[in-house]
């Protein structure tokens, strides 16, 4: 079928509008592949478009700039751009439209890029046609949207900061050299976290205990910080600037359990990591009391009868360790059994190499008389820095051994042998050689798991990844948001990080949080739910749906002289997900910016007479 701009044909009733359709190049993402010429000389024939023109770039300030004035120049009442992602640019394009003194919500946006060229690169015809068909349905959605406001809510102008390691310190004491007040949480009787259990940090060899005491005297000595130990949420509700958290723990002298109530208006979930524990007998752990985790290695390193010259366990010498790597990290389905929560931990925990061939090269510098082997799956010494703990520990004489997940190491008892372990692997290094080793001692690396925060993650539903690990929207572009507005990751309660990252990640947080809580009012976009109180007949159909709780509540009412049930939106907790409108027998409840007629409309524009076989 012809799609020159002359064999257009519509039947909306777009009228009087005027739309302005701007399609952009990408330098050449897009062009490429989608005829933008063409696609513009289609879009100017559609009713209701007044101007179609193609841009290089239109993310930069000409490419801005020009909507910004056709606005004022055409007398445009709507706009739609098609251009890259709206994660991208959607909020540049807003702006543009709002100076060119057009409400922000009258702009529609439409991926041709990911949706199109990069899609179909192979097939420029289909690719263009496609453009065209998206870029008149959202001409149909757009002329029949309506101007919006943002929804404008009181801000509680505090933060609550849960988990009191590195990254809640971290993440507390930023947010207080901004003037924000911080409440501080932590289930222990002190801060500091697993930095308590750790000696040296690499790669700087700092003592762990001084950048423990360093961060904790900041907070500490802050007027703006409050810190509460021995506590913990127990209930938690609310939405972004009006968060309202119940807190137990033991705030006396007398060891007395006390709730406390308070209002937040964001919160950094700081909650850390539990280290991976071997089940019973995974490589003789439990069932021999030389096998120990990395995580007990690093302790008897940091004890003064450890031995000086010559490593000492248990009242003997160690004169041979086996490390071996990834024990709770890679797993693989039906080589591994899943742990108690029913989790293969098949993810890295990017730091248990970095930590083998830290505590391999401690042996072999302070205790020389002791061999050390390395069994790994690979190495990842990932960090800045990290790599040269590989060549260094080669040098020292550790001995590497390479196997294959599906064939781990098989660790036994030598039944009063010289030494008590023998541990056997199948080396890739030496081409599957069977290699077969005598030890003392055997330290298993261990990963990270999520630290506790269930509570919170089942009342505000949280999203976790596949991991278990709080999951965040984008790893780039929002590395540290989660889809609950208002709640943001800190460190590895989101996923297994270093110090360095750890921390970066919780100043991250906390310059989020301080946006966030930076006015008076949260300003929240206003894509919720809405009802029509003349066709809502109170069936409670949306409510048994509604996945959010507050979200939608029933309300008792009255309507021509009559007591009727209503439903009533919450606009701070709805998240404009759309169950309630597809289950509501009425049609009473829509969606603002996406409401049912927006959609006929956008289904109209998808099917108007274009077909790719005329495309240029």
């Amino acid at each position: 079928m012809d799609t020159s701009p002359e064999k257009i044909s519509d039947s909306s009733d777009s009228g009087k509008l005027r739309v302005g359709v701007y399609i952009c190049r990408c330098g050449g993402n897009i062009s490429d592949v989608v005829n933008t010429e063409h696609v513009a000389g289609i879009c100017r024939r559609i009713p209701g478009v007044a101007v179609s023109k193609v841009h290089t770039f239109l993310c930069s300030d000409p490419g801005q700039q020009t909507i910004s004035d056709d606005i004022r120049r055409e007398n445009l009442d709507r706009v739609v751009v098609a251009s890259c992602s709206p994660f991208l640019h959607e909020l540049t394009f807003r702006g543009a439209v709002q100076r060119g003194k057009m409400n922000q919500y009258l702009y529609e946006h439409v991926n041709i890029r990911e949706q199109c060229s990069w899609a179909h690169k192979h097939d420029p015809h289909g690719a263009t046609a496609k453009a065209i068909a998206l870029i008149s349905a959202a001409v149909g959605k757009v002329s029949r949207s309506v101007p919006l406001e943002k929804i404008r809510l009181p801000n509680h102008r505090r933060a609550l900061v849960v988990g009191g390691g590195p990254a809640g310190m971290k993440a507390a004491a930023d947010l207080a050299a901004c003037g924000i007040p911080v409440l501080l949480l932590e289930r222990s009787d002190r801060l500091g976290g697993k930095l308590h259990t750790l000696n040296r940090l690499f790669p700087t060899a700092d003592a762990a205990v001084e950048l423990a005491h360093k961060l904790a005297s900041q907070v500490m000595s802050h007027p703006l910080v409050e810190i509460l130990l021995k506590s913990q949420v127990v209930k938690v509700s609310g939405f972004i600037g009006n968060f309202e958290v119940a807190i137990r723990g033991d705030f006396g002298p007398s060891g007395r359990t006390t709730d406390v109530r308070t209002t937040v208006g964001v919160m950094v979930m700081a909650t850390g990591y539990r280290p991976y524990v071997p089940a019973d007998g995974e490589f003789m752990y439990r069932r021999h009391p030389a096998v120990v985790t990395t995580v007990d290695f690093n302790d008897l390193l940091t004890r003064r009868d450890c031995g000086e010259g010559t490593l000492m366990f248990d009242g003997r010498p160690i004169r041979s360790i086996a490390f071996i790597h990834c024990v709770g990290s890679r797993q693989v389905d039906g080589v591994h059994t899943p742990g108690p929560d029913g989790r293969l931990h098949a993810y890295g925990s990017r730091v248990c190499c970095t930590t083998v061939l830290h505590q391999a090269l401690q042996v072999r510098r302070r205790f020389p008389g002791t061999r050390v082997y390395d069994l790994h799956q690979d190495i990842r010494t990932y960090g800045r820095g990290h790599e040269e703990y590989y060549t260094d520990a080669a040098r020292a004489g550790v001995v590497f051994f390479r196997y294959h997940s599906a064939e781990p190491p098989r660790v036994t008892g030598t039944n009063g042998a010289k030494s008590p372990l023998r541990v056997s692997v199948k080396d890739y290094l030496s081409w599957g050689e069977e290699m077969n080793m005598e030890v003392d001692m055997v330290v298993l690396a261990v990963g990270m798991t999520p630290g506790p925060c269930e509570t919170i993650v089942e009342q505000l539903k949280l999203p976790r990844g596949e991991d278990g690990f709080l999951q965040e929207i984008h790893p780039k572009l929002r590395p540290v948001e989660i889809s609950v507005n208002g709640v943001l990751l800190a460190g590895t309660a989101q996923a297994p990080m270093n110090i360095q990252e750890t921390l970066a990640a919780a100043g991250a947080a906390a310059v989020k949080a301080r946006a966030m809580l930076s006015k008076e009012q949260v300003e929240l976009n206003p894509y919720v739910a809405e009802v029509d109180t003349r066709l809502c007949e109170g069936s409670g159909a949306c409510l048994a749906q509604c996945d959010y709780a507050g979200a939608l509540t029933m309300t008792q009412t009255r309507r021509d002289g009559h007591a009727v049930r209503m439903a009533l939106v919450n606009p701070g907790l709805c998240v404009g997900c759309g169950a309630c409108v597809a289950v509501c027998p009425t049609r009473a409840i829509n969606l603002n910016g996406w409401r049912l007629d927006q959609y006929d409309a956008m289904v109209d524009g998808l099917v108007r007479d274009i077909a790719p076989s005329a495309v240029n």
